[in-house]
């Protein structure tokens, strides 16, 4: 007999990543190399900053080049060919070479650097950099050459390809026209005329890789808070980690509280007074100049506590006085082992000259006869 049996997606049960990543799950990527960057920006920004400096100092580097050929052709090439001449000549044209390659070069790190820093911000990891198994593990490299991610990027770069190739046949067939005349110009016409038109093109690029770079971004960008993303039991497990486990955290409360009221009962026995409401308010005050310049709360307490507190004064013998709104006024206004406020001296100080003439023996105690 055959049985129907429904078979399950597993990943159906799985939690999905459904969260935004935590401050601290984006500093903990941040520290891996995991950060927003896209290379499409980078290669737009050298290309432009390079584009405008050769647009710029174009006619410095074309005197430059003039010397250089004036000085071949009219010193280097009219002298014997020896060791000392070739060593002349290897010298001065390196010197021409850095003069003009070093600026250009400098002008492109500087504008790569830049995009980076604007991208990232400043960010120091050799996480990056530190071996890793799976990226010797033929396997996982065939997986990242098929992965969805390289396909997405093997599309962008067709895209790119096409793209700036149709700009470049667009704007060279809409200047056609210009090549039957650079044969009656002079060279600096022809060259100059070459030069505007690849300007043009150049330009036309890197303005349309900029584009492409801020779509780029937003796709990195996208990309990034994807893979950022937690699921409900990680934000409590990041949670328990680092903020601690709300259990423990009631627990640790609980037994604070245990012992700050177990601290607060040992000290009603010292108390002088304590003043009532008078069952839902109970106040132990103590007066000592030797400790402080003002009576001190010792211990306070509302309903059960109170009654607690009353329970201990009446078993040590300590006086209790009634007065329903003084007792909330110290309840509310005085925290335990503070002195009273001076607005309170006057009211205090006659529940004190009371409890004095009942019980002469705490006169005694503070040394007056």
């Amino acid at each position: 007999m055959l049985c129907c049996v429904e078979r399950f997606d597993l990943q159906l049960f799985a939690e999905e990543r459904t969260e935004k990543a935590t401050p601290r799950r984006r500093e903990e990527a941040r520290k891996k190399g995991q950060v927003v960057r896209s290379i499409e920006v980078n290669s737009a920004v050298i290309l432009l900053c390079t584009f405008l400096f050769l647009k710029l100092f174009a006619p410095w580097m074309g005197k430059v080049v003039a010397a250089f050929s004036t000085k071949i052709f009219s010193s280097y090439l009219l002298e014997d060919l020896n060791y000392t001449t070739l060593h002349s000549l290897t010298i001065y044209t390196a010197a021409v070479f850095f003069q003009l390659c070093l600026p250009v070069m400098a002008v492109a790190a500087g504008a790569g650097l830049t995009a980076n820093l604007l991208q990232v911000g400043l960010l120091f990891t050799s996480e990056p950099l530190s071996p890793k198994l799976e990226r010797i593990n033929p396997i996982s490299g065939f997986k990242r050459i098929f992965s969805k991610r390289a396909l997405v990027e093997l599309l962008k770069s067709v895209a790119k390809v096409i793209m700036v190739g149709y700009l470049v046949y667009s704007t060279i067939k809409a200047n056609t026209d210009l090549f039957p005349l650079l044969i009656n110009m002079s060279i600096a016409d022809a060259v100059t005329e070459v030069g505007s038109l690849a300007s043009t093109i150049v330009l036309r690029i890197g303005l349309l890789l900029l584009l492409l770079a801020g779509f780029d971004y937003a796709f990195q960008y996208w990309e990034h808070e994807k893979s950022l993303r937690m699921t409900k039991k990680e934000l409590k497990d990041e949670y328990k980690q680092y903020e601690g486990d709300p259990l423990i955290k009631n627990r640790i409360r609980q037994r604070q509280r245990q012992i700050s009221y177990s601290r607060m009962m040992q000290q009603v026995p010292r108390a002088d007074v304590v003043i009532t409401n008078p069952t839902h308010y109970a106040v132990a005050l103590r007066y000592s100049p030797e400790e402080s310049p003002a009576p001190v709360v010792l211990a306070k307490g509302v309903d059960a506590l109170a009654l607690r507190i009353i329970e201990i004064a009446r078993s040590e013998g300590i006086v209790i006085f009634e007065d329903p709104p003084l007792a909330q006024v110290l309840y509310k206004t005085v925290e335990v082992n503070q002195t009273i406020p001076a607005e309170l001296y006057e009211a205090v100080a006659s529940v004190l000259a009371f409890v004095y003439r009942l019980r002469p023996d705490y006169m005694r105690r503070m040394g007056v006869s």
